[in-house]
């Protein structure tokens, strides 16, 4: 699964998801049509954070993290699951 198929599985607006057994709150923007997206997630019991933004070009999808290594971002969109109920 490429990481757009995982930011398109995320529901617009707040959410929350598991990441490494901790529960985060979520939020997804989607701007442009849906070529561009923004990902903001802070763990609720912690001080963790991800934040990155995802543009769709003609030629390539730029994934471009906010202040915080790319591979943890990865980890994060790849490992993260709804929280059910």
């Amino acid at each position: 699964m490429s990481l757009l198929d995982k930011i398109e599985e995320l529901r617009e607006g707040y959410s929350e998801v598991f990441y490494r057994n901790k529960k985060y709150g979520l939020n997804k923007t989607v701007f442009n049509g849906g070529s561009s997206y923004k990902i903001y997630a802070e763990e609720l019991a912690g001080n963790d954070f991800i934040s990155l933004n995802f543009y769709i070009t003609s030629k390539d999808h730029l994934l471009k993290p906010c202040e915080m290594p790319k591979e943890k971002v990865i980890d994060f969109l790849m490992n993260c699951s709804p929280v059910k109920g």
